[in-house]
C-alpha cells in the first residue's frame, strides 16, 4: 500500500473530473479486457510507436543512479519494459497509477516479480516522486466538449506538478496531423506549454520532431534546476 506523504493532501475531484474519470475508467477496462496487456489494451496501435513515445518521455533526464518516478495512466506497465531495456543504470522505485482496476491486475500480474514496482488504482498520485510521466493520457476525449476537456487536462497537469520534485513528461496529439478524428483531443503545443510555464511556474521543453502528429512536452522544476522557466523547442 502506497502512504502519500504527512505534507500531501488532494481535495476531493470536481463533480465533472470525477465524472470524467468514471468514462475513462470504463473505457480502457473494455480495451484491456478486449486486447489484453498489449499495445492495443492501451489504445496504441503497435509496440514500435509505443516505444518512441516511451523514448521522448525519458527525455526529461539526464537520470541518476537512483530516483523515484510516478508513471499516471500507467496501464499494464509497459514502461517498466522500456526501463528495463534501455535505463538499466538507473534504480527506479516506480508507483504505477491508473483509473482502470482491469488495467492494474494485468500489471499486478504481468510485473509480480519485479521489485520496486507498485501499482494503484487512483484518481490521484498518491506520493511525491523525483519525477512523472503521463503517456496517452489526454488524447482520447470520449466526445466530451473541449472545455470540459481542459478542465481535466489542467487538473491533472497541475497534480503532477504538485507531485514531482525536479518535473514530469506527457505527450499530446497535434493540431493539425493526419490522425484527427472524432473522439480524440488535438490541441498546438503552445496551448499547454504556456500554461506550465505561466501556471505552474515550469521550465518548459518541447519536442515535436520524433515523426508522429504529436508533440511531448517535458516540464521541469526551476527550482529543482536552478534554472528559470522558459519556453523552448527542440
Amino acid at each position: 500500500m502506497i502512504a502519500a506523504e504527512p505534507h500531501l493532501t488532494h481535495q476531493p475531484a470536481s463533480p465533472l473530473i470525477a465524472g470524467l474519470h468514471r468514462l475513462i475508467a470504463k473505457y480502457y477496462s473494455r480495451k484491456v479486457m478486449r486486447h489484453g496487456a498489449t499495445p492495443l489494451g492501451v489504445d496504441w496501435t503497435c509496440a514500435a510507436t509505443q516505444e518512441l513515445r516511451f523514448l521522448q518521455l525519458m527525455r526529461l533526464g539526464p537520470w541518476p543512479a537512483a530516483c523515484s518516478l510516478n508513471d499516471l495512466g500507467c496501464g499494464y506497465g509497459a514502461l517498466l519494459g522500456y526501463l528495463g531495456r534501455y535505463h538499466r543504470e538507473t534504480s527506479f522505485d516506480y508507483v504505477g497509477i491508473d483509473l482502470s482496476p482491469s488495467m492494474i491486475e494485468c500489471a499486478r500480474q504481468m510485473w509480480s516479480a519485479a521489485p520496486n514496482r507498485q501499482f494503484v488504482v487512483n484518481s490521484r498520485i498518491p506520493r511525491i516522486a523525483d519525477y512523472a510521466v503521463a503517456s496517452g493520457l489526454f488524447n482520447v476525449n470520449l466526445w466530451c466538449d473541449e472545455g470540459s476537456w481542459e478542465v481535466f487536462v489542467a487538473d491533472t497537469l497541475t497534480q503532477l506538478r504538485q507531485t514531482s520534485r525536479r518535473g514530469f513528461a506527457v505527450n499530446f496529439l497535434a493540431s493539425g496531423g493526419s490522425n484527427a478524428r472524432s473522439g480524440l483531443y488535438h490541441v498546438l503545443p503552445t496551448r499547454w506549454a504556456s500554461y506550465c510555464t505561466s501556471e505552474l511556474h515550469c521550465d518548459v521543453r518541447v519536442i515535436d520532431d520524433y515523426a508522429l502528429d504529436e508533440f511531448t512536452l517535458l516540464v521541469r522544476n526551476p527550482t529543482a534546476r536552478g534554472e528559470g522557466g522558459a519556453l523552448a523547442r527542440e
